[in-house]
């Protein structure tokens, strides 16, 4: 055989290995993963472990595609999008806005929502026990949680009586959370005082109209998380007492909070994955709704606004942050 021809059956026989060796290679299966403004780093962590626990690796058999906005919900639709053009086999869609956006861009690749209120409501699922088409995932109803804020807030601010409720008009469920948390105002006798918010622009003129208020409760929305320094930063200059509901706002200096493990609901998210990814519909599975709640009280704010927290919630409190 002529050193050529040797060459060349070399280099045939490589690339023949070589496609060989790629088709051997496990498919990497692809998550798009999707939200208006970056998320705190323990949700994405959690929903990671969520995977690691049911098999997936990233960079091997799996693939997440993250997209993010910076805060506002006008590029999800474009994000949504190019998602379903890269042929995405399931997005993971944090909060309403975003769930929204993906089921407009697509009838097809399953959605699994994390943190949404109102799932029915706003029309997202046709019931929790069966959804129907192509979405399904984790919600929570922070309405029914509106009257439990504020009793914890009394409880902290003995003289309540005018509590602002600070609101994302933006947020598809945002009518629907305002009117359950005015309903559980004046259920115990405060005066309620919407205050709408349609970006961080309206930040300071939103507190601006808060005053005079004796508190404040944040209804829940990504915009609030996402910009959640600036938001808590304004309560503290305004020595407005205000109650949260997630976490995350406590820990970067908020007062108090009540409501749902959010990164506990990512790594749930990731069950849902899972069964899509092993050809479950999003249709037959049920939509699940938190069950553990937790108090969260930051000592040092409390100290800086000049309350007591009284011993009985204390006691009750989950964490104390000092």
């Amino acid at each position: 055989m002529k050193r050529r021809e040797f060459i060349t059956l070399l280099g045939g026989t490589a690339v023949a290995w070589s496609v060989a060796a790629r088709a051997q290679q496990p498919a990497k299966q692809v998550i798009g993963f999707l939200r208006a403004g970056e998320p705190p780093k323990t949700w994405v962590e959690e929903f990671r472990q969520g995977l690691r626990e049911r098999g997936y690796v990233e960079g091997q058999n799996v693939v997440i595609e993250f997209r993010f906005t910076d805060g506002s919900v006008d590029q999800l639709p474009q994000l949504a999008e190019e998602l379903v053009r890269l042929k995405v086999d399931v997005i993971l869609a944090i909060a309403a806005p975003s769930v929204l956006a993906a089921k407009k861009a697509t009838t097809s690749v399953p959605i699994v929502f994390v943190g949404v209120n109102h799932p029915v409501e706003i029309g997202m699922v046709q019931s929790l026990g069966r959804p129907g088409g192509n979405i399904t995932g984790v919600a929570f109803n922070p309405a029914d949680l509106a009257g439990k804020r504020l009793e914890l807030l009394r409880e902290l601010i003995p003289n309540l009586k005018r509590v602002a409720l600070l609101w994302d008009r933006t947020n598809p469920a945002g009518p629907a959370q305002l009117e359950g948390a005015v309903v559980a105002a004046r259920t115990l006798s405060l005066q309620p005082e919407p205050v709408p918010i349609q970006g961080p622009s309206d930040f300071d003129t939103g507190f601006k109209a808060a005053r005079g208020a004796e508190g404040l409760l944040q209804v829940d929305s990504s915009l609030f998380t996402t910009h959640r320094v600036r938001l808590v930063e304004l309560a503290a200059t305004n020595r407005l007492p205000a109650i949260y509901g997630i976490r995350e706002l406590v820990e970067v200096g908020g007062l108090i909070s009540y409501g749902p493990l959010i990164p506990d609901l990512h790594r749930r998210a990731a069950a849902y994955v899972d069964k899509i990814l092993k050809g479950a519909k999003p249709a037959d599975l049920p939509v699940e709704q938190p069950t553990t709640l937790e108090l969260v009280i930051n000592l040092k704010t409390v100290k800086a606004l000049g309350l007591t927290v009284p011993p009985t919630l204390l006691a009750r409190a989950d964490e104390v942050i000092e």
